[in-house]
């Protein structure tokens, strides 16, 4: 028997899937087929009352993933908004936060910033940080999972929406507040190692209720960009985006060549130098062909 689905969790090269009837499957692909994302809505044939084969899925809306000179990770499909949640403690990578926001202009998906733990005294200095990408356009949504974290739902009704970010930020904290319950495992921050312990092994979508969808995702530690192409970058800065096709060449990688209109801008103060230099970085980093 066919029926369509959506994937609600994703392990690898076994799915969960939740059909239209509602039923919940245990599904596995066709051959050595992974490229499906948790989000994705599929057709399924179904085996037994427990068990189905995905056969194909159905055209995206947006597909968010990451890719290193190695290999490819998608993260989700169908994705609307994307949180990226981040805190003071433990110490929050901005490059990671930075590598997300491209990842994010680049499928086409809404991202907002979480300041999750806000009552943290140590959070005033990476307030001021996220004050940056808020000027970008990027609301930066103050919370803290254990106490507050009503400030979320209005902004996630209606839509599918995923938490994404380091392993110790408290998105399993954050969902398991919005669902009421300890549905998603927490762990403890290990302040030896400076870092969150991978609580969240898979990625996993819960129904919020009202057609409202929210994809809890293990924690990152890097984000690779390699789906990327480097001529296409400077779209999805939207503090520098105004600056293409002002460069004299049209392969102009922003550094000693004449007449770059980005190095002009940072020169004379109009962008970021900093943000110049990671937009460098990121080109050279999508230079080195993949492995």
């Amino acid at each position: 028997m066919s029926d369509t689905a959506r994937i609600i969790a994703s392990y690898g090269r076994r799915y969960t899937v939740r059909a239209d009837s509602g039923r919940v499957y245990d599904a596995t692909t066709r051959k050595k087929r992974v490229d499906y994302a948790c989000g994705d809505f599929v057709h399924i044939e179904v085996q037994n009352e427990e068990q189905a084969v995905i056969s194909d899925f159905l055209p995206r809306r947006s597909l968010l993933y990451r890719q290193d000179a190695w290999r490819t990770k998608l993260i989700a499909a169908n994705v609307d908004r994307m949180f990226v949640v981040t805190a003071a403690v433990p110490t929050p990578n901005e490059t990671l936060l930075q590598r997300a926001l491209l990842a994010a202009e680049a499928g086409g998906i809404e991202a907002l910033v979480v300041l999750n733990k806000s009552d943290l005294p140590e959070s005033a200095a990476w307030r001021d940080k996220l004050a940056f990408y808020a000027a970008l356009g990027y609301p930066v949504i103050e919370v803290s999972a254990l106490e507050n974290a009503a400030a979320l739902p209005p902004l996630m009704a209606g839509r599918t929406n995923i938490f994404l970010g380091q392993s110790g930020m408290g998105k399993s904290t954050l969902t398991n507040a919005l669902l009421g319950s300890d549905a998603a495992r927490t762990g403890d921050i290990s302040a030896a190692l400076d870092s969150g312990r991978h609580t969240t092994t898979h990625a996993q979508m819960y129904d919020l209720g009202g057609d409202t969808f929210l994809i809890d995702s293990p924690g990152l530690q890097e984000f690779g960009l390699h789906h990327l192409a480097a001529a296409d970058l400077l779209r999805y800065f939207p503090d520098l985006r105004h600056l293409v096709g002002q460069c004299r060449f049209h392969n102009c990688t922003h550094r000693q060549e004449p007449g770059c209109a980005v190095k002009q801008a940072a020169d004379s103060g109009a962008v970021s130098p900093d943000r110049v230099a990671f937009l460098q970085r990121v080109t050279d980093e999508l230079s080195v062909p993949r492995r």
